[in-house]
């Protein structure tokens, strides 16, 4: 029997399936009630942010968004991102949030799929267009948050209007806007998510979408009394609608901080009186790393969404920090189509008790797409059992939409199996994807930054595992020289800090003789991660331990 998704019983009926009405509802219940705080920042109600988010909303009006206008922003873990969700919602408005460690290639590529009409950036972030090449004109203007007095302005940026946000809020007193809530089935925002074999594809994700992303897992058992401590970065799905609005629709509160530190996690977990968080990627792991003090157990959590774990240390850690630990699957295209339950069991790789009543999961053969029996390994494939509550194809990449829907199944590139008590296992990835520190990296984004470089004949990029990562990776450049190019592994990680985001920094850099390819010349990779690090490779980490013992003898 399929058990009852709490989607319906949060959300209600499905023509109010959106976020924008979730927060009128629940201003209008809570009104003055805490909701929501950031470290260094303000503290808003329910009614608080309702307010803002209605100011924010008049404001784009006056400067001319209408429905479907994209609002690009590259935010950090502020209110103001927060409120700019919303307010783009009840103007119709396509929002779009973008990483704040994106430069050069990757930036300018994401600029020009999106073609926003009008970019919110903090001042402190305005360097990374210095290496944006043709920055299309926006229609509107650049919002500037911050001490833009302080930071001068790049290249990129000076041909636009720019404006202060205090501006930009004024601009609200001269509206008559009244703002109103989207429909369900409106593209309420773009994420992007990383590429393979081409650049980041944008997702384009309705409101139904949006809303039921923020259904929290059974699990956890969120409810009014909780506080979610939420320490991920708000452009990344998790974050924004796993938590933050998850809590939004229960009732609970929420604490922000800029950024995951494990030697700071659970000290700011007591500060804030936290009963509830996440841990994603190698983030659970380096928590469980750091020193064991005889109080860790005295902190106010009680549960944590985490993956992935491992079995060999997993236990310990519930014990140390006298948590429970609940798991799950999902991805910016397809929502969370598992969620651990209370009677699921703690173990690598499960996920959880599939959502039937909401999503159609099938293992699939990844050479014929045909289904494959109950247990057996192979590729895990969703569609939406209801309308506008699952991703709309990507933004302008037809092709890709199509690859990614073929025979009517959204793919999601990774291995898994579902066993007799519709338990989703992950167990691989299949597609050439690469995941660091909870980001997903582009292989093909990388090497065009390392292709950009004078010498470079040739390079692939592919994800190694290290030690007992699990599934975490490192990134490792393969790179075959031009004919008399001499270059060193060094000159070739500095010239990649000038143009890759700093979670997709290779660690490991091989120079190479030739790529192994295929008869049609495509690049083996799996020849490359089989052969893995070897003796010969270069290692930022050892050669920054060496650099320090050097430096250290020279004293």
């Amino acid at each position: 029997m399929t058990r009852p998704d709490p989607a319906h019983a949060l959300l209600g009926p499905t023509q109010g399936w959106t976020l924008s009405h979730a927060l009128r509802r629940q201003a209008a219940r809570h009104g003055d009630r805490h909701f929501i705080s950031f470290a260094g920042g303000p503290s808003l109600s329910f009614a608080a942010l309702e307010e803002r988010a209605d100011r924010s909303a008049k404001a784009l009006h006056a400067l001319g968004v209408r429905a479907g206008g994209r609002v690009l922003a590259m935010l950090r873990n502020r209110v103001e991102f927060v409120e700019l969700v919303l307010a783009c919602a009840r103007v119709g408005a396509v929002f779009v949030p973008i990483n704040v460690e994106l430069k050069g290639w990757s930036l300018q590529h994401q600029l020009h799929n999106a073609e926003p009409c009008l970019l919110f950036v903090e001042a402190t972030l305005a360097q990374a267009f210095d290496q944006v090449l043709a920055l299309p004109t926006l229609p509107l203007a650049v919002v500037m948050l911050g001490d833009e007095s302080a930071t001068a302005l790049p290249a990129a940026l000076t041909a636009q209007r720019v404006m202060r946000h205090d501006e930009f809020l004024d601009a609200a007193r001269h509206s008559a806007y009244a703002p109103q809530d989207p429909l369900p089935q409106d593209i309420g925002c773009i994420m992007y998510t990383s590429g393979t074999t081409g650049p980041a594809k944008g997702v384009r994700m309705p409101h139904a979408h949006l809303a039921l992303f923020s259904v929290p897992a059974a699990g956890l058992a969120l409810g009014e009394a909780d506080r979610y401590y939420v320490c991920m970065p708000l452009f990344h799905a998790n974050a924004l609608f796993v938590q933050v609005f998850a809590a939004l629709l229960c009732g609970a509160q929420v604490h922000c901080v800029e950024r995951f530190s494990p030697n700071r996690w659970l000290a700011e977990v007591r500060a804030c009186g936290a009963t509830v968080t996440n841990l994603l990627g190698a983030m659970t792991e380096m928590v469980h790393k750091t020193a064991v003090r005889d109080d860790d157990a005295l902190n106010p959590l009680r549960s944590i969404l985490a993956v992935p774990v491992a079995d060999e240390w997993i236990g310990a850690f519930c014990t140390r920090f006298g948590v429970r630990v609940v798991q799950g699957f999902g991805m910016t295209e397809c929502n969370m189509i598992a969620y651990g339950n209370a009677d699921d069991p703690l173990l690598s790789g499960c996920a959880g008790t599939l959502r039937d009543a909401l999503f159609e999961v099938v293992i699939l053969d990844p050479q014929t797409d045909q289904a494959l029996p109950e247990g057996e390994v192979g590729e895990i494939a969703v569609r939406p059992r209801l309308a506008n509550a699952f991703m709309q194809g990507y933004h302008g990449m037809p092709e890709q939409t199509v690859e990614a829907w073929r025979n009517l199944w959204f793919h999601t590139g990774d291995a898994g199996r579902i066993d007799g008590n519709r338990r989703l296992h992950f167990v691989d990835r299949i597609k050439d994807r690469i995941r660091r520190r909870g980001e997903n990296v582009s292989a093909y984004e990388v090497e065009q930054a390392l292709l950009a470089l004078p010498g470079v004949a040739e390079c692939a990029v592919i994800g190694v595992r290290v030690g007992d990562a699990g599934a975490e990776q490192e990134v490792m450049a393969c790179i075959v020289l031009a004919a008399a190019a001499v270059l060193t592994p060094a000159q070739v990680y500095q010239h990649c800090v000038q143009r890759v985001p700093r979670f997709a920094l290779p660690r490991f850099i091989d120079f190479i003789e030739a790529l192994p390819k295929t008869a049609s010349n495509k690049v083996r990779k799996q020849a490359l991660r089989d052969l893995g690090v070897g003796a010969a490779t270069w290692d930022r980490e050892r050669a920054a331990v060496a650099a320090a013992q050097a430096a250290e003898l020279a004293r």
